[in-house]
């Protein structure tokens, strides 16, 4: 990604944190209806804005038209390692800038940039299948020669935010 890329990744994620709504009830319930209970624990322990972000990447790629449910179940899953930094919106954007500048991280920053490996020990731990557990580990950097570049490229776009209203003109 770019560095005008990246910004506008992180200013559409930023807002996305900032302006999540909990699931509906009926979101949570198809939530458990793609995981296993082990899993909708994981799911349900991140926080709502987590589980929002997550609950649109499963959309998207069963919108993309993948039934396979271990692909649904990567994308629902990809970031519950997030949940052990326990930073909101300002704060992961403060981690961001701290990392990419390489200065001595604290605690919940370096959970923060390292979410993809303790969420794949996690999901690995609980016996998810390897492309749950690749995709977790590895994004949102190179694909690892485990997943196909077909499988990849759904889960990198439906990991991708939506633009937010405020700048859909941009």
């Amino acid at each position: 990604m770019d560095f005008l890329g990246s910004v506008s990744h992180l200013v559409t994620r930023f807002f996305d944190v900032l302006f999540a709504k909990p699931l509906t009830a009926s979101e949570e319930a198809a939530v458990r209806d793609w995981l296993s209970d082990e899993e909708a624990g994981l799911f349900f322990a991140q926080p709502y804005f987590d589980q929002r972000h997550a609950y649109h990447a499963g959309l998207k790629v069963v919108a993309a038209g993948v039934s396979d449910t271990s692909i649904i179940k990567a994308a629902l899953l990809h970031d519950v390692g997030k949940r052990h930094c326990g930073l909101g919106a300002i704060g992961r954007s403060i981690a961001t800038v701290w990392i990419a500048v390489k200065l001595p991280a604290p605690t919940s920053f370096r959970q923060y940039k390292d979410h993809g490996e303790i969420g794949a020990a996690e999901l690995e731990e609980i016996g998810c299948e390897p492309v749950v557990v690749e995709f977790a580990r590895h994004h949102p950097h190179e694909r690892p020669s485990t997943i196909s570049p077909a499988t990849w490229n759904v889960l990198r776009r439906a990991d991708q935010p939506a633009k937010p209203k405020a700048l859909a003109g941009t």
